[in-house]
């Protein structure tokens, strides 16, 4: 049992059922409501600025989270993707693992942002959408999406397009370099002993399992299995003289009597004493 698995034992009862369609319904209320022009200050008063918690605004390290980092058309396709993956993630995990998995990623982002304040930067929700996009291609990499609900694409392709984008974040975005390097810390959490086994000792194994097999072949090939021959107590006729009959035992003489098809039942009985 590892430390997820006792973490969810003792904690699960605490966790937010349904958390994707909470963060949904938050982040559509956000954008929304900023639509007005009495409101269209709102995000400002939800990001989350180190700085102005420091000074008490404690709700921006959760209000960062509702704040969409897309307007236009692009809030419904980024709202419709997070809801399928999100889901599916929770029904898959559980809803602990899924709200552990989005919180790793949440503080990982307040320590970007913090750290932000003395390299420069800023946080949003981006890299978390991108987080939980990434979980889910990694256990559904041939999962097909309808990218703009137009174009079939499987997920997996996508994913690499998000590792690229984030990795190019890294060096040419200095606002989000610092989110976007931590943006990983849910997946390495999770995946990372899983990927390091199978993808970055992939030759290590290969070798180990190639000395394996041929210790194997070795083995086998110099052990030899006895031939068995059975003659039939009636007629004489032998298993290796005539391959094309079966031979058997009588259930009632015993094991001591063979006999082939011809006689299995055609033979007076052995009287054991």
């Amino acid at each position: 049992m590892n430390w997820i698995d006792r973490l969810e034992r003792k904690y699960s009862r605490f966790a937010i059922k349904n958390l994707t369609k909470y963060l949904i319904i938050g982040t559509a209320f956000v954008f929304i409501i900023s639509l007005f022009d009495d409101f269209r200050y709102i995000e400002a008063l939800l990001t989350l600025e180190p700085s102005l918690v420091m000074k008490g605004q404690i709700w921006r390290l959760v209000t960062f989270v509702f704040v969409p980092f897309v307007g236009s058309f692009w809030i419904i396709f980024v709202l419709y993707i997070f809801y399928v993956f999100g889901t599916a993630l929770e029904r898959y995990w559980g809803s602990f693992r899924f709200n552990l998995y989005y919180f790793i990623g949440v503080l990982a982002a307040i320590v970007a942002a913090f750290l932000g304040e003395f390299w420069g930067g800023k946080v949003t929700s981006e890299f978390l959408y991108m987080s939980i996009f990434l979980a889910f291609a990694y256990l559904n990499p041939n999962y097909e999406l309808l990218l703009f609900f137009i174009i079939p694409v499987k997920v997996k392709y996508l994913a690499w397009f998000d590792v690229v984008f984030t990795v190019l974040s890294i060096i040419f975005r200095p606002e989000t370099r610092i989110t976007a390097l931590l943006s990983f810390t849910s997946f390495v959490v999770f995946f990372g002993k899983e990927v390091f086994d199978v993808y970055l000792l992939p030759s290590v194994k290969r070798l180990d399992r190639k000395r394996r097999r041929k210790k194997f072949k070795v083995i086998v090939s110099s052990v030899k299995t006895p031939e068995i021959v059975y003659t039939c107590c009636i007629c004489g006729r032998t298993s290796k003289d005539h391959p094309e009959l079966k031979f058997a035992y009588c259930f009632k003489c015993g094991s001591d009597y063979e006999y082939c098809q011809d006689h299995l039942k055609n033979h007076e009985h052995v009287i054991r004493r």
